[in-house]
């Protein structure tokens, strides 16, 4: 995640989330007072309540933490004359889970735990809704983890299989022209032995797709091309001719395909519903 926010909305109020999942309580206490944000949270951290929670997560989180301030703050919790800002409670107790943040993103943001608990002393309701936007988030970063996985896969070997084609199969002083017929001869034995047809056979199958067919592969087909590629970089370097190759991969994507549908771990990387597929 970078470090931009993302944001999520419950009842029309924009929730602010940073980086490993450290949600705005600023925004959070925008839902109940928009203009005494800064109260409401120190009102929170004066609860005993409050800080035992704090100090529990930080032991559990954090070996940096100041047990010895943290009794202090504790022992004075609940009395009238106790105040804590943010700021005090990371100072002292060189806290983790709260951070206090300056500038166009700045505010007051606490792990997604302390954020929750927060949340219910604001709002039982809108914890509700908050928790369940903040799963929805996460279930589509993780959809678009899956698919970056997906594109990535059949490029971190691309390298080994355009290497055994440079080294194997493209003699000296080929026009530019030529070598790229090479290299695309060869992206072709690999599509023909997974998905029965060449590039441009599915581009005039498909003429208003944009991209090529590869891009419309599902998991189960770029994890197994990703291992024809390695395959056919070897054989091409044990130097097995290509129509023989291409029987041999063929019936390598059959085995490892009936093997990649029935593996569940590998549909949940598949932001479509791959069960068609099968």
């Amino acid at each position: 995640m970078s470090t931009k926010n993302k944001i999520i909305t419950i009842y029309d109020q924009s929730v602010r989330i940073q980086k490993d999942d450290y949600i705005s309580l600023t925004d959070i206490a925008r839902f109940k007072k928009t203009d005494r944000t800064d109260d409401l949270i120190r009102n929170w951290l004066r609860n005993r309540n409050t800080i035992e929670y704090l100090g529990i997560w930080e032991k559990l989180h954090n070996s940096n933490f100041n047990p010895v301030e943290f009794d202090g703050f504790r022992k004075e919790a609940g009395l009238n004359s106790f105040t804590l800002t943010p700021k005090q409670w990371i100072e002292k107790t060189a806290a983790i889970g709260i951070v206090s943040k300056a500038g166009r993103y700045g505010g007051t943001y606490a792990h997604q735990d302390i954020a929750f608990e927060f949340a219910t002393w604001i709002s039982v309701e809108f914890k509700l809704y908050l928790i369940k936007e903040f799963q929805r988030l996460k279930e589509e970063e993780q959809k678009q983890f899956g698919w970056d996985i997906k594109r990535n896969l059949t490029k971190i070997n691309y390298r080994i299989h355009t290497d055994a084609i440079k080294q194997n199969l493209i003699p000296d002083n080929l026009s530019a022209k030529q070598i790229s017929f090479v290299y695309a001869n060869e992206a072709d034995i690999l599509n023909v032995a997974l998905f029965g047809k060449t590039a441009q056979q599915w581009r005039g199958e498909n003429p208003n797709e944009k991209g090529n067919i590869r891009d419309f592969a599902n998991v189960s087909q770029l994890v197994c091309l990703v291992n024809l590629e390695n395959l056919n970089a070897t054989f091409i370097n044990d130097g097995l001719e290509q129509s023989e190759r291409l029987v041999k991969l063929n019936q390598i994507a059959i085995s490892q395909m009936k093997i990649l549908l029935a593996d569940k771990s590998v549909k949940m990387l598949n932001p479509e519903n791959e069960s068609s597929d099968e």
